[in-house]
């Protein structure tokens, strides 16, 4: 676990850092009060920060409180040498997960430290959400349509969130539903030091029971209150909580949108056979190769691809060299029609080419447990 300690005591921080580290966690000390807090937690992104020489003082609460709120994923232990009821409950009001005696015995503090990363590692267990970003490689790609569509399949028989992250001109829940959000991202971004899986549900709107949408803002001046860090926090309660979240995201490639890209498991850059189309897709390519992700991370979407094409599948293959390829076929009208009544395609047209396109890539990222089943046992349970 990685982890952070505070305090203005040389010898404490020296034997916190050894207790610590005796038991293979990373660790980074800080000589000073705690001021050094939010830069600390800026810096260094801890999974736990322990604070020493906390005294009674409310205003040290209400620090924490806005370190807290800033960063929700983040655990916090004061070492206080005393403290009252009162600040007691008035800590764990701001965020603080323990309080312990300062300086604590070894075995407190790792007793205690044992505790968050049980809660740590609880947390991680249920995270089994599969993160799928997709992104235009120009516009007009159809990644939106292709984006919402797909969560529309995969909530038969999965929990979807969709996240509009174009937050500038973003109108993902219109491909699949007709009436205005009560609530966006913005909203929950404003309220980020409350957010857990209550908040983030009541925020979104239902496509279907196991399908929910969570807007761009309607007024995109609101976007610019929107930070990297509440995407990451919105994304960590996400994946706790669905079993796929999906991200529509604009072009542009800023720090919220890399914060999203790490957290995805798979991205689909949209595309089509057009010379400007596969520049572009170069190019982000390239983009995230200097990010690090590697090429089980990137599948192209070579969309509204047709065989007769000038610029076939081989070209655009060579194009990107060993790059995995997915091909949706072109269905223009159809798929126009199902845009501009703002319904899933595969709700009106499930026999369509593109319909039946998506179902497959939807049964692939979720394979049905008794699909897998073999021989005559499968069946039986098939038919069952």
């Amino acid at each position: 676990m990685k982890i952070a300690a505070i305090s203005p005591n040389t010898g404490h921080l020296q034997e916190i850092g050894r207790v610590l580290q005796a038991h293979g966690h990373q660790v980074t000390l800080a000589e000073g009060g705690k001021s050094r807090m939010q830069a600390i937690a800026e810096r260094e992104q801890p999974d736990l920060m322990l604070v020493d020489g906390m005294c009674c003082d409310p205003d040290e609460v209400l620090q924490i409180a806005a370190v807290t709120a800033r960063h929700p994923a983040l655990a916090v232990v004061l070492l206080c040498a005393t403290h009252t009821p009162d600040f007691l409950i008035n800590s764990m009001r701001a965020g603080v997960r323990e309080v312990l005696p300062s300086p604590p015995t070894a075995q407190a503090l790792q007793e205690a430290v044992a505790r968050v990363e049980a809660k740590l590692h609880g947390i991680a267990a249920r995270s089994q959400g599969k993160v799928l970003a997709f992104l235009p490689c120009k516009g007009g790609s159809g990644a939106t349509f292709l984006a919402t569509n797909l969560g529309w399949l995969l909530a038969e028989n999965a929990s979807v969130l969709l996240l509009d992250l174009n937050l500038q001109f973003g109108d993902a829940l219109s491909f699949v539903y007709d009436s205005k959000p009560v609530s966006t991202l913005a909203d929950v971004a404003r309220d980020i030091g409350r957010l857990d899986a209550s908040l983030l549900a009541a925020s979104t709107v239902k496509v279907t029971p196991r399908y929910s949408v969570l807007a761009a803002p309607e007024d995109p001046s609101q976007a610019m209150a929107i930070k990297p860090e509440h995407i990451d926090a919105i994304l960590g309660v996400a994946a706790s909580h669905y079993d796929f979240v999906l991200l529509d995201l604009g072009r542009g490639i800023d720090t919220l949108a890399i914060k999203a890209l790490d957290r995805a498991t798979r991205i689909y850059p949209v595309l089509q056979a057009q010379l400007p189309h596969i520049r572009h897709a170069a190019r982000l390519l390239e983009v995230f190769r200097s990010l690090g992700y590697g090429q089980d991370k990137v599948e192209l979407v070579l969309n509204r691809y047709e065989k007769s094409s000038e610029i076939g599948l081989d070209m655009v293959q060579r194009s990107f060299g060993t790059a995995r390829i997915h091909t949706v076929p072109n269905s223009w009208r159809e798929v126009s029609a199902s845009i501009n009544q703002g319904e899933p395609l595969p709700s009106t047209a499930r026999g369509n080419a593109v319909a039946r396109n998506l179902a497959d890539l939807a049964a692939a990222l979720n394979p049905r447990q008794d699909d897998a089943a073999p021989g005559l046992l499968g069946r039986l349970f098939r038919r069952a």
